[in-house]
């Protein structure tokens, strides 16, 4: 056997192997955005893009598929070849696919390259209501059960998953309006339709600053702008936080590790771009900028949090416990 010419083989195909490393990418990378154009991901996305594409020397050619609550992006994504030229740009939703039986995958099925925020929920109401307060708003509705409407938008949403938070360590006997979304509902409350609804920042901030609504408290352990934490009346509450959407660039689990290493360093060098920041931040984000483990670790409690609220509110169409997901 000739020994020396199988070492030369093995060399010249380790070498070819870290070569096509090391020159990734070498051509344009594609972002699937998961909903539709103008949404929140959607602009969040398209702020980083040209910082991205700067880090890594490559055009990011973004689309959006929306559809499915996300799962038409997320699968098209899963389909295609694992060489980290096909990345998905998400937000918290996937976490939950199989928890509420919209697909046979989550986030376990990805390489989170980036979290880059968390948005803030903000308790809202109308400006010319008696409460200032949660404490106050939850005296009312449990003092006038089923009387005070609350904006929501169905399932698997801010105001239902913050309401169901409360419901779960208190009597909350609200009164639910559904809308298509946060613009119609926020109208509503501007309008006195409903009294209330959580909603992230970034929504309502403009309408707080001018007067138009009133602002009870941020959902968390600590002050958002002066805004005082609904944990101060609701104690319980900090189990579940700090929590609310957010946004990441994903890519499948199984690409090279050079492509993982070489994404992460790029997309974390586009987070911290001064000027993107100060656009995410204007919009209610909390900047995160993770990858690798600390990525993880984020989803992991986030899906924890949110797929055992569910289960306690009975709108779970599987166990968590039995999809392996830990309690908070």
């Amino acid at each position: 056997m000739n020994y020396r010419k199988l070492a030369g083989v093995a060399a010249l195909s380790l070498f070819s192997t870290l070569a096509a490393a090391q020159s990734y990418p070498e051509r344009e990378v594609s972002g699937v955005i998961q909903w539709g154009a103008g949404g929140a991901t959607d602009v969040a996305v398209r702020g980083m893009a040209a910082h991205a594409e700067q880090a890594l020397g490559k055009k990011l050619v973004l689309q959006n598929k929306p559809g499915g609550v996300g799962v038409i992006g997320a699968n098209f994504v899963l389909q295609q070849p694992s060489d980290g030229y096909t990345l998905l740009m998400g937000a918290e939703n996937p976490a939950l696919y199989k928890v509420m039986g919209l697909a046979d995958f989550d986030y376990n099925a990805f390489y989170p390259v980036n979290i880059i925020s968390r948005g803030n929920v903000l308790l809202v109401a109308n400006k010319d209501k008696s409460w200032n307060t949660f404490k106050d708003l939850l005296a009312d509705v449990q003092a006038n059960p089923g009387k005070v409407k609350m904006y929501t938008a169905g399932i698997g949403t801010v105001p239902f998953t913050s309401s169901a938070m409360i419901s779960s360590l208190t009597k909350f006997p609200v009164n639910p309006v559904p809308f298509d979304g946060d613009g119609p509902g926020i109208t509503a409350m501007l309008g006195g339709h409903v009294d209330f609804g959580f909603i992230a920042a970034g929504a309502v901030q403009e309408h707080i600053k001018a007067g138009r609504l009133k602002v009870l408290g941020v959902l968390d352990a600590k002050p958002y702008m002066n805004i005082p934490p609904m944990t101060e009346a609701l104690p319980g509450l900090e189990k579940y936080v700090p929590w609310g959407s957010f946004f990441g660039v994903f890519a499948k689990k199984d690409i090279p590790d050079e492509a993982k290493q070489k994404l992460a360093a790029a997309f974390k060098s586009a987070v911290d771009n001064p000027e993107y920041k100060a656009m995410m931040e204007g919009r209610g984000n909390v900047m995160l900028n993770l990858s690798g483990d600390e990525a993880k670790q984020f989803i992991d409690r986030w899906q924890s949090v949110t797929a055992w609220v569910y289960k306690d509110a009975g709108v779970a169409k599987k166990d968590p416990a039995e999809l392996g997901i830990p309690k908070p």
